[in-house]
């Protein structure tokens, strides 16, 4: 009867024992909601309300954006812009201080990229290319190339431009003079092809085959790098024109808008701050035609501006253009000796603002 009962008793506080862990597993891995507690809907898609995950690309959009690309001072002037900020690393934010840690992945846009600003990267960034002392010009889908091939023979290329299928630009050479004389000519009618002449297996974003060139803008130029549905590039003097998607009907619309740059969504980083659920807009204080932003020296434009938060938590930031910077810096800053005064007037500049 005893062996009974103590059988019993020892069943009954396993079964207690056990129950009690169960219990207590169960509210470690699911803690109860608490009453009222708010909860966070992750949203896809691409509008501005959109609440994404902290690693989701970021949300873009710009209007008459120059952008500055990198130490050189390479531009690209984005006439509008609707895409994402997508992140290069899965460990490392999107960063204004690192233009690599991102791409531009555009929907609907019209980039803009100088004749003459292209020239002179080709011939400063490029430095082992065959072809120096590089000139650019032409007009609608018609390309024209002339510089030094081998530091030697003055050289002369006319090019149809158009779209690759991969999205890259196609550029067909249709003619080439050498000593101002045609190369067939001058070879005896030789079969003789560009990528007979030139192998730019060193230079990225680059690839010849017979009488085709093929650069890869995502590739090529400095970062931040830009790609998308290239649906149309020609000649619009003196810029090279590159449209993405049709953004035919959003340039209409966007016209008469502010020079601006908004982001949303995701998480970025610039100078020592990061923002989650990024809700950023940067406005262009000059009536420049251009908002002028510089990723290398975006910081003074950041000091020289104005920063005001909105009710939900988001920044907008006024900002001048380079050359509307003050040289002389120092009433931005506050000192110690006017926190330990509190009768003395705030700096001028903060009142201001």
């Amino acid at each position: 009867m005893r062996v009974r009962l103590a059988l019993g008793i020892g069943l009954v506080l396993v079964v207690a024992l056990l129950g009690w862990w169960w219990l207590r597993a169960r509210r470690a891995v699911a803690p109860p909601n608490p009453a009222g507690a708010a909860t966070v809907a992750v949203i896809s898609g691409d509008t501005p309300d959109a609440a994404v995950s902290a690693s989701a690309p970021t949300a873009i959009y710009a209007h008459n954006l120059m952008l500055r690309k990198g130490s050189g001072g390479f531009r690209v002037y984005v006439r509008w812009l609707r895409g994402q900020m997508a992140r290069t690393s899965r460990i490392n934010n999107p960063s204004f201080d690192e233009p690599d840690s991102f791409v531009l992945d555009v929907k609907t846009g019209v980039v803009h990229t100088n004749v003459g600003d292209l020239a002179n990267f080709l011939n400063e960034e490029v430095t082992n290319s065959p072809l120096k002392n590089i000139k650019l010009s032409g007009d609608g889908d018609q390309l024209k190339v002339s510089g030094t091939f081998h530091r030697v023979l003055p050289i002369e290329a006319i090019a149809t431009i158009g779209v690759a299928p991969d999205n890259r630009i196609q550029m067909h050479v249709t003619k080439i003079n050498v000593l101002k004389l045609p190369f067939k000519k001058l070879l005896g009618g030789l079969n003789v092809t560009v990528s007979s002449l030139f192998h730019p297996k060193d230079i990225p974003g680059v690839e010849v085959k017979d009488n085709d060139v093929f650069l890869d803008t995502a590739k090529a130029v400095p970062p931040p790098h830009i790609r998308g549905q290239l649906t149309s590039i020609r000649i619009v003097n003196p810029d090279i024109q590159q449209i993405y998607g049709n953004a035919k009907e959003d340039v209409t619309r966007v016209e008469q808008w502010r020079n601006y740059l908004q982001l949303r969504g995701g998480t970025i980083d610039f100078g020592k701050l990061t923002m989650r659920q990024v809700d950023l807009m940067m406005v262009d204080l000059s009536n420049n035609a251009w908002f002028d932003l510089d990723l290398t020296n975006y910081q003074d434009q950041l000091v020289n501006g104005y920063t005001r938060m909105t009710p939900q938590a988001g920044l907008q930031i006024f900002m001048p253009s380079l050359d509307q910077i003050p040289a002389d810096k120092k009433n931005h800053s506050i000192s110690m000796e006017w926190l330990k005064h509190r009768n003395m007037p705030p700096p001028s500049d903060v009142t201001s603002r």
